[in-house]
């Protein structure tokens, strides 16, 4: 088990997250229980997959979750770019955030490569006799 709160992609995950809220807190009424809605569960849902995954016990469900909040960071990615050209949010903050999540899902890339490369290395370390990794 792991603490997600010791990854620095968590914690600009929820960086993030505080922008994206207080970002749409500008959205029209209207929009509450929709795009409102689907931004912010698409942001919380990166962080919240990172922390889950960090509860699992093996290596494959972790990668799995990590996958599942990429898939969150581009979906965020279009409901930013959608609030944009309908005007709901400016484009110097649609160009913060969006620049924000390009960091976040190259910390995902970087850390899910890592995660693989100690999986194969352990493999491979276990083949040849040498004791695995604790």
């Amino acid at each position: 088990m792991r603490d997600f709160r010791k990854l620095k992609v968590w914690h600009k995950v929820h960086s993030l997250t505080l922008a994206v809220y207080e970002a749409t807190r500008r959205f029209p009424k209207e929009e509450l229980f929709g795009l409102t809605s689907q931004t912010r569960r698409a942001s919380v849902s990166i962080g919240a997959n990172i922390a889950e995954g960090c509860g699992r016990t093996g290596r494959g469900e972790f990668l799995q979750f990590l996958n599942i909040a990429f898939g969150s960071a581009s979906e965020l990615e279009y409901h930013l770019l959608l609030a944009a050209d309908l005007h709901l949010m400016d484009r110097p903050t649609h160009d913060r955030l969006h620049d924000e999540i390009r960091q976040v899902k190259k910390m995902l890339t970087s850390l899910m490569q890592t995660i693989r490369q100690d999986s194969r290395n352990q493999s491979t370390s276990q083949f040849r006799g040498a004791p695995p990794k604790h």
